[in-house]
């Protein structure tokens, strides 16, 4: 089966058409205020306009309300939600949505505790730990650390054209999270970095 791609951080409707257009899976919408790559309900709602039913939107939060995130499922066809704060099991199950759980990956990282803990999760995302940064870090972790889990896990942290068919023989992940790897800059993709990136996650 092919590893599945998720281009999260995007912010203009051709930048999530093209993802479509060369085979994403799935696109991330950021609702997380202090990130560069952060969209109001509004501009989300114009990034999506049209896009493929077949590719899944992800809205993605970091520590939100209840109500934010109400608001967004009450005016986004959301398929998945992504969590990448502190939010407890209860908080991320009570939508009555798929939803994955980012975990920030550092070496006290106890993965198959945070696995049984979030056991009503559809996958963990793992991520790159940078203090005071919830993702989009830019950097690489050590693959060494991720244990067997019973979720999918989706591969994510710095990942580019030039690492992912790596990290996909050598983790077989589920899924791969791509953020700055195929950006020009902070929020606007770059049409080429997507293309090279999803052939190589082909070659993986």
């Amino acid at each position: 089966m092919r590893t599945r791609v998720k281009i999260c951080g995007i912010t203009q409707r051709q930048d999530a058409e093209f993802a479509a257009e060369m085979g994403a899976d799935a696109i991330g919408l950021v609702f997380y205020a202090p990130s560069p790559r952060a969209v109001t309900v509004a501009q989300a709602k114009q990034v999506v306009a049209g896009l493929s039913p077949f590719v899944s939107i992800v809205a993605l939060f970091v520590d939100a309300s209840v109500a934010e995130v109400e608001a967004c499922l009450a005016a986004l066809p959301i398929d998945v939600l992504q969590f990448h704060g502190d939010e407890s099991p209860d908080f991320c199950a009570q939508f009555n949505r798929p939803y994955m759980k980012a975990v920030r990956m550092r070496e006290e990282t106890k993965l198959m505790a945070l696995s049984e803990r979030y056991h009503h999760a559809s996958a963990l995302l793992l991520d790159s730990y940078q203090t005071g940064v919830p993702g989009g870090t830019g950097q690489v972790f050590d693959w060494s650390m991720i244990e067997a889990i019973k979720q999918p896990i989706i591969l994510a942290g710095g990942l580019t054209v030039d690492n992912v068919a790596s990290g996909i023989r050598q983790i077989g992940p589920y899924a791969v999270d791509v953020s700055g790897g195929v950006e020009q800059d902070k929020g606007i993709k770059d049409k080429t970095k997507i293309s090279a990136f999803m052939r190589e996650v082909n070659n993986g």
